[in-house]
C-alpha cells in the first residue's frame, strides 16, 4: 500500500496537526520524518487541546503506531516529558517507536543556538533556540550522537568526548561562555534518560517497509513547511532540514515510488513567525483581526505570528516542489465577516511581472503583490458539514483558489476541532 505525505505549503502553522490527526484514524503508522521539538502541532478534541511537539499526531488513536523517523533530531528529555504529559491525560504512548538513526539534541546544542542568535544581533534568524540547527550541523559534520548510541555507553562516552572538546572550545573562546561538564552530561543521558528511551528504539526503516509490504497504510508527517525548507525556503530564514515531500523519503528510508498521495496543507490566509520576506503581509487593524480571530500565536513560544493574504504564487511553487496532489485548506472560518478578501496571483518588481516565485532573494524582498479582490461573507462557518452549508462567497473563494493552483481542494477547515471540516472537491 503506497504512503501518504502531509506537507505544509507556507511558513508553518497551517494546521498540519489537525489534518494529520484526521487522516491518522485510518492508517497503521504515522511517521515524523524531520524537524525537532521546535514545531508544535495543536489538536482539539472536544474540550481538550493537545499541543504535540515531537510525538506524531497519530498518537491519539490507539490503533495507530506513532514513529519518529531517522530524519528527526530528538531531545530525549523533551520526548519523555511529552509522553508523561499525555499519559497523565489518559493517552497511551507505549506504542511509540523511535529510529536508532535519529540524532540527539545535546545540551551544547542549546548553548550554541542561544549564543549564535545573540551574536547575530539585528541579523538574528529568529530560531526557537531549541538546539535544532546545531544538532543538524553536527549531523552534517559527522560528529553527531545518535539515538542508538544510548544503547552503548562506551560508544556514547567516546563520541561525547570528541564533540564536547570542540564545543567547549567554541563556547569559551568565541562566545565567552562557561564550559559544559562532560561527566554531568553523560550521567544525565545514560543513567536518567536512556532507561526510558531505550525500549522505544528500533529499526524504523524495516518497520515502515514491513507495513507497506503488508498492504497497510502509512502516513508521513512533516514539521514546519515548504518555505522553511533548508534548500527551497526563504533562506536564511529557514529551518535546518527538508519539510518538503523529498525529505519524507530521506527521513524515513523509503523511495519515491512508495508515495502516491501528497496532501498539501494551506491556511486560507498566510502567517509566518520571525524575520524574513513576506510579500502579502498586512498590518494595522486587519492584522490584529486575523491574529485574534485565528489565535495566531506560537504553540511552543507564544510569539505573535505575522499575518497576510493568501499567496497563490507561493502555493503553486509548493505544489511543484512536492508533487502535491491535493490541498487541505484550513481556517476558512477566520475570514468570516471581512467585507472583501484578496488573493495574490502574481508579483511585480522592477517593471517585471512574476507568476512564479523569483529565484533571487533580493527580488523576493522587494516584490509587490498583484491581488484579485473577492467578496467576503458574514456567515459563521463553524457548523458547516457540507459544501452546501457554505455561503456562496466562501465557495467561490475556494473554487477560485483551485482554478489558479490547478489541483483540487479536498478538505476545508471551518473550526479548530478535529471534526470541523467540509469535504470539498472529490
Amino acid at each position: 500500500m503506497p504512503a501518504t505525505v502531509v506537507v505544509g505549503t507556507q511558513w508553518g502553522d497551517e494546521g498540519k496537526g489537525k489534518l494529520t490527526d484526521l487522516f491518522a484514524k485510518d492508517v497503521r503508522l504515522v511517521v515524523r520524518y524531520q524537524g525537532g521539538h521546535n514545531a508544535g502541532h495543536t489538536i482539539v478534541v472536544g474540550e481538550e487541546r493537545f499541543a504535540l511537539q515531537l510525538l506524531p499526531s497519530g498518537v491519539l488513536y490507539p490503533s495507530t503506531v506513532p514513529v519518529i523517523g531517522n530524519g528527526v533530531v530528538v531531545d530525549p528529555a523533551v520526548l519523555i516529558r511529552e509522553c508523561d504529559a499525555l499519559e497523565a491525560r489518559g493517552i497511551d504512548t507505549s506504542r511509540l517507536v523511535v529510529s536508532g538513526n535519529a540524532h540527539l539534541i545535546m545540551p551544547y546544542h542549546y548553548e550554541l543556538d542561544r549564543a549564535v542568535e545573540r551574536w547575530l544581533g539585528r541579523n538574528r534568524l529568529g530560531t526557537t533556540r531549541s538546539g535544532i540547527g546545531p544538532a543538524y550541523a553536527d549531523k552534517a559534520s559527522r560528529i553527531g550522537l545518535r539515538v542508538q548510541d544510548l544503547l552503548d555507553p562506551k560508544i556514547f562516552r567516546q563520541k561525547l568526548e570528541v564533540a564536547l572538546r570542540e564545543k567547549n572550545a567554541v563556547l569559551v573562546k568565541v562566545y565567552n561562555r562557561l564550559p559544559l561538564d562532560e561527566e554531568e552530561i553523560a550521567q544525565q543521558y545514560l543513567d536518567v534518560l536512556a532507561p526510558r528511551i531505550n525500549p522505544m528504539i528500533a529499526d524504523t526503516v524495516a518497520l515502515v517497509h514491513d507495513a507497506l509490504d503488508a498492504g497497510e497504510t502509512v502516513m508521513l508527517e512533516g514539521a514546519q513547511a515548504t518555505f522553511l525548507d533548508l534548500d527551497h525556503g526563504t533562506y536564511p530564514y529557514v529551518t535546518s532540514s527538508n519539510p518538503t515531500a523529498g525529505g519524507a523519503c530521506v527521513g524515513t528510508g523509503i523511495g519515491p515510488r512508495d508515495i502516491t498521495r501528497v496532501v498539501g496543507i494551506a491556511k486560507a490566509y498566510v502567517t509566518r513567525v520571525g524575520a524574513g520576506p513576506f510579500p502579502t503581509e498586512v498590518h494595522g487593524e486587519l492584522a490584529d483581526t486575523l491574529v485574534e480571530r485565528g489565535h495566531e500565536y506560537g504553540t511552543n513560544t507564544g510569539r505573535r505570528r505575522r499575518p497576510g493574504w493568501l499567496d497563490l504564487v507561493m502555493l503553486r511553487h509548493a505544489i511543484r516542489l512536492s508533487s502535491i496532489s491535493e490541498i487541505a485548506l484550513t481556517k476558512l472560518d477566520v475570514l468570516s465577516a471581512l467585507p472583501e478578501l484578496r488573493i495574490c496571483v502574481a508579483y511585480e518588481a522592477d517593471g517585471e511581472r512574476y507568476t512564479r516565485l523569483p529565484y533571487h532573494q533580493s527580488v523576493l524582498h522587494r516584490v509587490q503583490p498583484v491581488y484579485e479582490i473577492l467578496p467576503g461573507w458574514q456567515e459563521d462557518l463553524s457548523s458547516a458539514t457540507s459544501v452546501g452549508d457554505l455561503p456562496a462567497a466562501a465557495r467561490h473563494y475556494v473554487e477560485r483558489i483551485m482554478e489558479v493552483i490547478g489541483v483540487p481542494v479536498t478538505f476545508v477547515g471551518v473550526g479548530p476541532e478535529r471534526d470541523q471540516y467540509v469535504r470539498f472537491a472529490a
